[in-house]
């Protein structure tokens, strides 16, 4: 994960933090926190950033008619 997508998805998560449990919030706080100091983040922590991305955000693919 480059540091442009781990920004990308750090952004985009601020929106569902309201719908997070209290571990996951204190993560995604650490997460933010690494993010703005322009840290990367290592592989366990990716792991938690990207399986959260794929709990809270939710893609809508093309309808096909």
């Amino acid at each position: 994960m480059t540091h442009a997508e781990q920004h990308r998805m750090i952004l985009e998560l601020r929106d569902a933090v309201h719908k997070m449990t209290r571990d996951e919030e204190e993560s995604f706080t650490m997460f933010v926190k690494r993010d703005k100091d322009d840290e990367d983040l290592d592989v366990v922590a990716q792991r938690r950033l990207d399986a959260m991305y794929t709990k809270y955000i939710v893609r809508k693919g093309k309808r096909v008619l």
